[in-house]
């Protein structure tokens, strides 16, 4: 019988952002699925760089980043740590491009946009089949957030190096918490650079104006600079609930934040991933927490040392970084380690705040 006159399992999804584009554009993957995206209201959000390095489950996203490099540092005032991997490049996307992509991918497989409000009770029970929800988890008021801006520049020519993207570089100001410098240069002449922040409450707006000009003029030695594009967040850190607990969830409200960094998009990716591959005509698809409970547990960890200490977090980060190699610092930070690199990355945590969180890890947070 040929895929068209299968009776398909349908699977409706709330949402279309990341995880829900994404998912549907594996629809031509799931024959024996009919998928579609319940979708409330235009998206209108401003475009963001996502990024990732290149893993298995990332091929595309790979292949569609706006630029990868092979190299990366993590800079403290005491420290520079470079990495090179040749294996899991770091890449950068942006997100319009990534969710028209996708959406380009499900309508040429046939997936079904439906613009309505979303069910206000019980939509599990007026949709047939299986319901996935995609909607943003509640973030309970004095959550650990990664809160950032940043601005795209355009300078003169030559002025930054663009086979190496900094990741991390603490040489800021540290008096509101672990702050750092994320800083991609596309070319030589053009790069994003962020002010982020891991704390409990946002800063002023003014702050991170301040920490971008700041950098730009002590590190990079640039007074002069054209500003391209603007971008901002707030990703909410921790083991998080999910918006509507009767539903499964996908997505950032299906887990996929990772708790300890804030990464989410190459975490919804092998969620989506195993989703696929795993998928069992006649029966919903199997769509889980991307994390193991070990990285659950250490993460609370992590973000009760970082809460309690954050004067600490350039050493810890650089102690970590130094530790591994570039391939082991991708897979780490991408969910794959072995246990021959949590050992390294354990052996190199100071002892004494580690084992405070050890008793007092940070709390599952709730609504």
């Amino acid at each position: 019988m040929s895929d068209d006159r299968l009776v398909k399992f349908p699977v409706s999804v709330i949402g279309a952002g990341c995880a829900g584009l994404s998912l549907a554009a594996r629809a031509a993957d799931l024959p024996a699925h009919k998928l579609s995206l319940i979708v409330s209201k235009q998206d209108d959000a401003d475009d963001h760089i996502w990024g990732f390095w290149a893993m298995e489950w990332l091929q595309p996203a790979t292949l569609a980043a706006r630029k990868q490099w092979n190299n990366w540092k993590i800079i403290s005032n005491d420290q520079h740590v470079v990495h090179h991997s040749a294996r899991h490049p770091y890449c950068a996307i942006h997100r319009h491009r990534w969710l028209q992509d996708c959406r380009d991918k499900a309508e040429a497989s046939g997936v079904e946009f439906c613009h309505a409000l979303f069910p206000q009770a019980a939509p599990e029970k007026t949709i047939a089949g299986q319901v996935l929800d995609s909607r943003p988890p509640p973030v309970p008021k004095g959550v650990m957030l990664q809160h950032f801006v940043g601005w795209e520049v355009r300078v003169a020519a030559g002025a930054f190096d663009p086979k190496t993207a900094i990741l991390m570089d603490f040489r800021c100001d540290q008096t509101r918490g672990m702050h750092f410098i994320y800083f991609l240069p596309f070319s030589d002449q053009e790069a994003l650079i962020e002010s982020t922040l891991f704390s409990p409450e946002l800063a002023p707006a003014d702050f991170y104006d301040t920490a971008i000009t700041s950098y730009l003029a002590t590190i990079c030695h640039l007074s002069a600079f054209e500003i391209s594009r603007r971008e901002s967040g707030v990703i909410p850190l921790g083991v998080l609930g999910q918006h509507d607990p009767g539903l499964v969830g996908i997505g950032a409200n299906g887990g996929a934040i990772r708790p300890s960094s804030g990464y989410a998009f190459s975490f919804i990716h092998k969620q989506i991933d195993y989703a696929v591959s795993h998928a069992v005509a006649g029966r919903p698809l199997a769509v889980g927490v991307p994390h193991s409970a070990f990285e659950l547990w250490m993460d609370r960890i992590f973000l009760s040392v970082l809460r309690r200490h954050p004067e600490l977090a350039p050493d810890i980060f650089t102690a970590m970084a130094a530790a591994l190699t570039g391939d082991e610092f991708a897979r780490f930070l991408s969910g794959e380690a072995g246990i021959k690199t949590w050992i390294k990355v354990i052996m190199a945590m100071p002892k004494i705040p580690f084992l405070w969180g050890l008793i007092h890890p940070e709390a599952k947070a709730t609504a």
